[in-house]
């Protein structure tokens, strides 16, 4: 009697990474055989070994059948199976045959399991489940390249739900695939969000443009999940399709850290003639430059102490003396204001002392304290206010 299609469920026992059972091929349970026929799917029903309890009981069952048994029985016993990560046609077959089923006597049932039970004793070896799996198994070991090129040819349904990727997007982008799409489908984005990325991804967006989002999700109601993965694969794909980068950070980040670290002379230049040529990559600069009349706008009072841990007194003696502007200055109280006072005091008694300082040694206490601050930031030890919180300060 010829047997019912072979249907592929994925399990999970024990919490392991049973990513290669995933495409693990129930067969027909029929008579264990020694290891051998391996098919595309995964392990196939040719796999076996040891007797069942009683052969005969399961012989006239289908493929179908003897998983929909499996897939009880564990779900009986609480077993966790994530049955969603099939196929949506074998999930269906799959429900359907349990629906037609009805009562399992206790010898077929354990003879079932125990053919279910040698296939997984053969296991030697399982890899990960479909190119999805290979390329995170893969990731680090192969090239940046090829594995974004496999990525693309794999395409965004290989890899499970599109709105997983999409939360793992920063806000920005996120704002930068809302501000690209239709208000109707920059709403959706917004709903799918967590509440906590949802909020970034408005800050990052024009007032307008985040009213008239913010407004649309009220005509979301009657959205269909197939409209929401259908515009989750659309917004992933385009993901997908960016080009590779060679730089991590904007042209405005990298050229402002340079200049961070150069002469205020030479730095004061510079931004004058990006001034003049292209204004907006000037601001864009400016936002990323650190300079020592920035920390006490960016810089939190509580955390001024870990940053006179990591430098030495007469750098913070050097750099205090030589600051004459007012923002320099300000700078300078801040940091006075936030240490000890016993500390304070003696640090205004040596720049007292200190007389004049030159503008080479003043700039070079300078960079030492950005650099050290910026060390912290990089290291988590600290957190600088954000520039949209130094506009609402200045606001108030």
């Amino acid at each position: 009697m010829p047997q019912d299609d072979m249907l592929a469920l994925p399990m999970d026992l024990g919490g392991g990474d049973m990513g290669g059972m995933g495409g693990m091929d129930m067969g027909d349970f029929a008579a264990p055989a020694p290891l051998g026929g391996l098919d595309a799917g995964g392990l196939g029903g040719g796999m076996g070994g040891g007797a069942l309890a009683n052969p005969a009981a399961a012989s006239g069952l289908s493929g179908k059948a003897k998983a929909a048994i499996i897939v009880r029985l564990l779900l009986n016993e609480g077993a966790e199976i994530p049955l969603e990560e099939l196929p949506d046609d074998l999930q269906l077959e799959l429900t359907q045959q349990m629906g037609r089923m009805r009562i399992v006597d206790r010898d077929t049932l354990n003879s079932v399991a125990g053919e279910f039970a040698d296939l997984l004793d053969n296991v030697g070896l399982h890899f990960p489940n479909g190119l999805a799996g290979a390329l995170s198994a893969m990731e680090g070991k192969i090239s940046r390249h090829t594995h974004t090129r496999l990525r693309r040819e794999a395409g965004v349904r290989q890899f499970g739900d599109p709105w997983e990727r999409l939360k793992q997007l920063p806000p920005e982008d996120l704002a930068e695939l809302a501000q690209a799409e239709s208000t109707e489908v920059a709403a959706v984005l917004l709903s799918k969000l967590d509440t906590a990325k949802a909020a970034q991804m408005l800050i990052h967006l024009p007032g307008p443009i985040a009213r008239r989002i913010t407004y649309a999700v009220s005509q979301t109601a009657n959205v269909t999940p197939d409209t929401v993965d259908r515009i989750g694969l659309s917004l992933a794909a385009q993901v997908e399709a960016r080009p590779d980068l060679a730089f991590d950070q904007t042209p405005g980040q990298r050229l402002g850290a340079v200049l961070t670290e150069a002469a205020a002379a030479k730095r004061d230049e510079v931004l004058t003639a990006l001034d003049e040529e292209d204004e907006e990559f000037a601001v864009s600069v400016r936002k990323a430059i650190f300079t020592y009349a920035l920390v006490s706008e960016r810089m939190k009072p509580l955390d001024v102490p870990k940053l006179i841990r990591v430098l030495s007194q007469p750098d913070l003696v050097t750099a205090i003396a030589f600051a004459t502007d007012e923002e320099d200055v300000a700078t300078s109280e801040f940091l006075l204001k936030n240490m000890s006072s016993r500390m304070a005091d003696n640090i205004r008694e040596e720049v007292a002392e200190r007389g004049k300082v030159k503008r080479s040694d003043g700039e070079a206490a300078y960079s030492l304290i950005i650099s050290a601050m910026r060390d912290l930031v990089a290291t988590g030890e600290i957190e600088l206010k954000s520039l949209e919180e130094d506009e609402e300060q200045d606001g108030g």
